[in-house]
């Protein structure tokens, strides 16, 4: 009929304009597409800019000629002496001259030398060389000794008749060829000078302490048995402060405490001047993962003794080889580590909780450091208490916003929970990719005989493991978003959800480990405590309702887990990097990286990854990633790529040579 109305169906052209149209402006109340390279970089400059020289910041040395006006501290120069001197008599194999002879008589002769200095008015010190056998459980094989050395020094007050004793151990064998300046010597000279401040020191403390210098820890853990199962003061020792060195140089971790007295974390609160621990590396040592252990074992196991175990973690590539000599240590890591250990043995060493540690045993501790600015602990019992109140809080304040969000739209609630259940999917879904993505990279690269790309050049995994991780964790809300524009509701308001999804994940996270006994759903509870706070504050103002300003109040509070998360899975790569050389060829190390990368960018970035859609056309910032991660990939298939070099990452091979396990290196 002419001049009447043309009908629309769905699928014609009429709707497909209006879906255009639609497109069309939520893309106009999008920022422009040129500022979503820098919003990223923005947050690898923040890394670069503030995590990086946090973690590798050391404290100035303090040198011999300083000592008179700094009366008390701790002096890194004559320790490093002392390292020249240790470094100096060579391998030190369990049984042989250099061991059982040579760097007893250095010890020997040096702690003389600190009873010649010593406040003989004050203390007393004694000096006793124990050669234990025996035998005992581990790793599930019967291990047996006869005569290994301990070298074991005393001092006490003369004012106390405390029979609570405080037991300091590090160990002075080394595996063979190595000189063993890192593991463990660094510790050995720490401690002689700790114990050279003690004995000069005008103040006298309550307990006395137990200096073990175990000469049988490779074998491994032979000497810290025989101390703690035959020795005379054994059954004194209340307390234990372990020092271990898994690579050399740098900051020395706090990995494992306790078991069961949270007292010892408090005294580290109180007294470390260089804190830097976490909780979640305490359960995953404990867990096995690691292909190393510590005497802190045999001293918890057969001892009973709760305690602090801490190891200096960089550098690991040296660890038990030939370049582990005295050039790797640098002076200010002695010093960290030193007024570290200064600190807690003065500490315990007048802590009434010595007396009797039974009647402090209250369970477990949840403890981290921030950037190694503070620390931060709390009973395991606090934990369970503020990750379930931290997790219901965000979860009622994500249903205000949501009814908000309904309010607005003149949704029903229904409807925004239907729209809400569909990102919340999507973005597990995301979660799945963001792990997934990782590790199918890791297994084609390992596929060609080209893993471990990372190991002398760590910066790779940025491209290779982390890159793909973000797209991983936006590709789906990207494409739902470009796809099925729903006009209904906002498109920040959309995002925001997208937040609420992390937020609502992160919740149930915390919730199910927090109910299967775990402490490291801290992590849940720092990254939720602060969305939440700037949800709250979005609530509150007006800044909810105001189009994107509400990410204003939330980026701004996640630059502080941005750095801590940034850090904490900083320190892991860090300590795994060189530690997958020891792996051996019967697992995929490349497993392992892309699973740390992907879980570290989860908590770093999973509250800012999702604003790339705020941008127009974010597919673009998508492609661009893409391409990151095959310039990246091209680049580990090079000779860049290649795992090993000479003196500072070296390749290390094990074969059995009669009936004994040895290991060597190749450049």
């Amino acid at each position: 009929m002419c001049g009447s109305k043309p009908m629309t169906f769905q699928g014609s052209p009429d709707v497909a304009l209006v879906n255009v149209l639609s497109q069309q402006k939520q893309r106009r109340h999008r920022l422009p597409w040129h500022y979503a390279p820098s919003f990223l970089l923005l947050w690898v400059v923040l890394f670069y800019a503030v995590v990086y020289p946090l973690y590798h910041r050391l404290p100035d040395s303090v040198l011999i000629s300083h000592e008179s006006s700094k009366p008390g501290q701790f002096v890194a120069e004559r320790a490093q002496r002392l390292l020249y001197k240790y470094d100096r008599i060579g391998p030190k194999v369990v049984g042989s001259v250099a061991n059982e002879v040579t760097t007893v008589a250095f010890l020997a002769e040096e702690v003389e030398n600190i009873r010649a200095a010593m406040r003989s008015d004050l203390y007393e010190l004694e000096l006793d060389v124990q050669h234990p056998s025996g035998a005992y459980m581990h790793w599930q094989m019967v291990n047996m000794y006869q005569g290994v050395t301990n070298v074991v020094v005393k001092i006490s007050s003369r004012s106390s008749n405390s029979s609570s004793y405080l037991l300091v151990n590090s160990h002075f064998d080394s595996k063979p060829s190595s000189p063993g300046s890192g593991d463990d010597g660094t510790m050995v000279v720490v401690m002689l000078e700790v114990l050279r401040q003690v004995a000069i020191s005008d103040t006298p403390f309550e307990h006395p302490i137990v200096f073990l210098f175990n000469g049988a820890e490779e074998n491994p853990l032979e000497a810290s048995h025989g101390f703690i199962t035959l020795h005379k003061w054994a059954e004194n020792c209340k307390a234990l402060i372990n020092l271990e060195v898994a690579g050399s140089g740098g900051r020395e971790l706090l990995f494992q405490s306790g078991p069961n007295n949270p007292w010892l974390i408090k005294y580290y609160y109180q007294n470390a001047k260089h804190p830097f621990a976490t909780t979640m590396a305490e359960e995953i040592f404990q867990s096995g993962i690691l292909p190393s252990d510590t005497d802190f074992r045999i001293f918890r196991d057969y001892g009973q003794l709760p305690g602090l175990d801490m190891a200096q973690i960089s550098n690991g590539y040296v660890y038990h080889t030939i370049f582990d000599n005295v050039q790797a240590v640098p002076i200010d890591s002695l010093q960290s580590t030193g007024e570290n250990a200064l600190s807690l043995v003065r500490a315990f060493a007048n802590a009434p909780e010595m007396r009797n540690p039974e009647d402090h045993s209250e369970g477990h501790a949840v403890f981290f450091d921030y950037l190694g600015l503070f620390f931060v602990y709390y009973t395991e019992t606090t934990g369970i208490v503020l990750n379930c109140c931290i997790a219901v809080v965000s979860l009622v304040l994500v249903g205000c916003s949501l009814l908000r969000m309904g309010r607005e739209s003149d949704a029903s609630i229904g409807q925004v929970s239907i729209w809400f259940a569909i990102i919340l999917g999507l973005h597990v879904l995301g979660l799945v990719l963001s792990l997934g993505l990782p590790l199918l990279l890791a297994v084609i690269f390992d596929a060609g005989d080209r893993s471990m790309t990372y190991f002398s050049n760590n910066w790779l995994v940025i491209g290779l493991f982390i890159v793909p991780a973000v797209i991983g964790q936006v590709l789906p809300l990207t494409l739902y978003y470009t796809l099925k524009p729903n006009d209904d509701i906002s498109h920040p308001n959309h995002i925001h959800m997208s937040l609420h999804a992390h937020c609502v994940l992160l919740s149930l996270i915390a919730i199910i480990l927090t109910a299967i006994s775990l402490r490291t759903p801290y992590l849940c509870m720092m990254s939720l405590l602060f969305y939440g706070g700037a949800l709250l504050i979005n609530l509150l103002s007006t800044l909810h309702d105001r189009g994107y300003y509400w990410v204003l109040m939330v980026q701004v509070l996640q630059l502080v887990p941005f750095l801590y998360f940034s850090s904490l899975f900083y320190t892991f790569l860090m300590v795994f990097f060189p530690m997958l050389g020891r792996f051996g060829h019967g697992t995929n190390p490349d497993l392992l990286i892309a699973v740390i990368c992907a879980v570290g960018t989860f908590f770093a970035l999973g509250f800012v990854a999702p604003l790339i859609n705020i941008f127009r056309w974010p597919k673009l910032a998508l492609l661009g990633l893409g391409v990151v991660t095959f310039i990246f990939s091209m680049i580990a298939v090079s000779e860049v790529g290649f795992p090993y070099r000479a003196k500072s990452s070296v390749m290390r091979i094990h074969f059995l040579f009669g009936a004994f396990s040895m290991s060597t290196m190749a450049p």
